[in-house]
This record gives structure tokens, sequence and C-alpha cells, in this order.
């Protein structure tokens, strides 16, 4: 996908991996950029350093989880701003636990972010690039989103839910013209990972890395784009030796001691 001269909405602009690809693009001369998030102030940095790069920002303070202010605000802006050539579904949540001590408000919160927002502002977009007849849609999973980890069931299971969400998509939406792909990242610098306790041998990747690689894959249309090295080892072991990469991730998974023994314990029963 050639970039330059067209207008993308990015979810999850305000920070991260979301504001990261939101600059990239601007760097590739983007015309436009719909920035969405909760944060207003946030959202209003990104958009003037954008503009710096010559690249019109537009805000949109948008919770994605509340359907009918979405709806609203996207046909608005689809009147407002013309078409959107390019959607980036960046927003997502993660909280850590031991899945016997999560909390069920934490799993809503994962769920109804991660993959019904996703699913309502994308819905809502790819009907009306059907109308155009064409469109790039961009899911941003995780490579939790193929080999699952400890502490991490609930936000695992929406990451692989994403990337199932991205291979049946890809089909549906082929014959209109509009691409679908995944972007898998490992873990990444940001802010929303600092709270969490990192796994051990992890070395994580900053956000311009993994911007670096979605715009490579646009350009290559790459159907999904597994970023880092790590990524790629930890996905060639699970399919070679998946009771390996289990051991591994058990290991190096932030648990307790007694708490790892017992998990292993279970496994052997």
């Amino acid at each position: 996908m050639d970039i330059q001269g067209k207008t993308a909405l990015v979810t999850g602009a305000s920070r991260g991996i979301g504001r990261a690809i939101a600059i990239s693009l601007a760097k590739q001369k983007a015309k436009r950029l719909l920035l969405v998030a909760r944060n207003r102030q946030s959202l209003a940095e990104v958009a003037a350093e954008i503009e710096e790069l010559g690249t019109e920002a537009v805000i949109l303070p948008l919770d994605l989880t509340q359907i009918v202010e979405v709806n609203i605000a996207i046909a608005q802006a689809w009147r407002d701003y013309g078409a959107i050539h390019l959607l980036i579904n960046c927003a997502g949540v993660a909280h850590q636990t031991a899945f016997l001590e999560s909390k069920l408000s934490d799993v809503q919160e994962e769920l109804e972010t991660n993959l019904i927002g996703m699913y309502s502002i994308t819905r809502l977009i790819a009907r009306r690039m059907v109308t155009q007849h064409q469109g790039v849609i961009v899911n941003v999973s995780s490579l939790m989103g193929k080999v699952a980890a400890p502490t991490m069931a609930t936000y695992s299971a929406t990451k692989f839910a994403i990337v199932g969400f991205t291979q049946a998509l890809r089909g549906e939406l082929a014959s209109h013209n509009i691409r679908v792909l995944g972007l898998l990242p490992s873990l990444t610098d940001t802010d929303m990972v600092r709270d969490l306790k990192w796994f051990r041998w992890i070395q994580p990747m900053t956000t311009e890395q993994v911007a670096n690689a979605l715009i490579t894959g646009l350009q290559q249309e790459s159907p999904e784009i597994l970023v880092g090295w790590q990524s790629h080892l930890a996905v060639w072991c699970n399919r070679i030796a998946p009771w390996l990469l289990e051991k591994i991730l058990l290991i190096s998974a932030p648990l307790p001691p007694v708490r790892r023994k017992y998990y292993q314990q279970l496994r052997k029963a």
C-alpha cells in the first residue's frame, strides 16, 4: 500500500504502539490521520506532533465500548473528512494475574475493549470501505495471539481471537478489494506493560520497531506481520516442540516458586 496521500484512522493513538504507528504514517506522507483514544489531552499532544510533519490530524476522543457514540462519530468523520483508506485497530488493555485470582471486571474490560470495541469500529468502517471498493484493515494482535502464557489468560484469549477474526475477515472482504492483515509484536516497551511483571529472558521491543515493521508489511502486502526474532523463534518452537515451549513459558513466567511447582504438578496429574 502506498500511504502517501491516504487517510488513516488509528485507534489507541494516544500512547504506545498506536502513537508510534500514527507518527510513522505521518512520516510516510499520509494526507490525514484520524486519531482515536479516550484521553483528549494525550490525543492533542500526538496530533500536534503529527501536524509538525505536515499531515492533518483530527482527534476523536472515544471509548470504543460505547457503540452508539462510536457509530455517530465515524459517520460524522466520514462525512466531514471523506473516505478512510486505512484502519489500524490498536486499542487494547491488559491485566496480568493468575487465573484463579482474576477479577471478572478486569476480564470484562479486556473482552470489551480488545474484541467488542475492535469489532464495532471495524464493522462500521468496513461497510463504508465496501462502497468505495478499496481499503486496508490492520488488526493489532500479539505474539500471545500465537503462544499463550501463564498469568495472561484472558489477554491471550483476546489476542488469539483477533488472529482468527483477522483470518476470517481477510477471506470475506477480499472480493471487495479490501486487505485485512494482522500485526503481532512481542513484548513492547510501553507504559501499559511497564506495570506488568515481565517474563524472564524477554527483550522488549521499542514502539518504533513495531511501527517500522508495519510500514514494511504494508508495502510488501504481507497478510500477517510477526515482529521480532523472539516472535519467530517462539512460533517455530511451538510448531516443532510445543511441550518444550510450554515448559519454557512456565519457567519464565512471573509466578512465585510455590505456585509454579503447583502448576507443574497439575500438568503431570
